[in-house]
């Protein structure tokens, strides 16, 4: 019998996790910090941290555009082998100008490939089915990330609670724009509110890009009080 009291027979299936467990960071062996950190940053990646622990330890974290999981690299973090972090996926909707704009930031992107049953091929595949089409590159270390072209999600693979919980928050933000604001289309201030929270924004900055963006875009402004 397990002592975790979970079967690991193929007659029982565990039930679905109910508490939230979100992976948040994931950590990068390197040999050289400020290399490592300066190529991050180069991939237009947000710098979150940059902190000296003492004792020798110092954390570097980065995110990647619009990602909810960060990387994190340093000194005293990890004892794997810098450059042993293997095919950490980014996912992108249109991996061909994912390459070009890694191309044009100076980094050596391979050529699409794509999956046709166990083997790898060259070329996306040529029904550009979503999962399926893929490119690569390395850091200076050699950990090796993989972008892969994601345009339709499985079913289920979307947190239609997160979205919610986002949804009603942007709600109540719009709220005191909108009782300010001529009238105007409630989707674009929810659209660049959304776009900024899940960029990092704070709640407050998410309803001033929002309002930024109506007021230079939209060409809806909010007079002074």
């Amino acid at each position: 019998m397990s002592t975790t009291g979970v079967s690991t027979g193929t007659s029982q299936v565990p039930e679905v996790g109910t508490v939230d467990m979100k992976l948040e960071v994931v950590t990068l062996p390197v040999s050289d910090v400020d290399r490592a950190k300066s190529f991050y940053q180069s991939l237009g990646w947000r710098l979150d941290a940059d902190f000296d622990l003492g004792g020798g330890s110092r954390v570097v974290q980065l995110t990647p555009t619009h990602s909810q999981c960060s990387i994190a690299f340093g000194t005293g973090l990890t004892t794997a082998e810098p450059g042993s972090l293997q095919r950490s996926e980014l996912v992108v909707d249109d991996i061909d100008a994912a390459r070009e704009d890694l191309i044009a930031r100076g980094v050596d992107v391979s050529e699409p490939f794509h999956r046709d049953g166990g083997q790898l091929v060259p070329g996306p595949d040529p029904e550009r089915r979503s999962y399926l089409t893929y490119a690569s590159f390395s850091d200076p270390d050699g950990n090796t990330w993989l972008l892969q072209e994601i345009t339709e999600r499985l079913p289920g693979r979307v947190d239609i609670g997160a979205l919610a919980q986002l949804l009603h928050e942007t709600s109540e933000h719009h709220g005191s724009f909108e009782a300010v604001a001529p009238p105007h289309d409630w989707w674009d201030w929810y659209a660049a509110y959304m776009d900024a929270r899940q960029r990092g924004s704070t709640p407050a900055e998410g309803s001033a890009a929002a309002g930024r963006y109506m007021a230079e875009v939209k060409k809806i402004v909010v007079a002074p009080a």
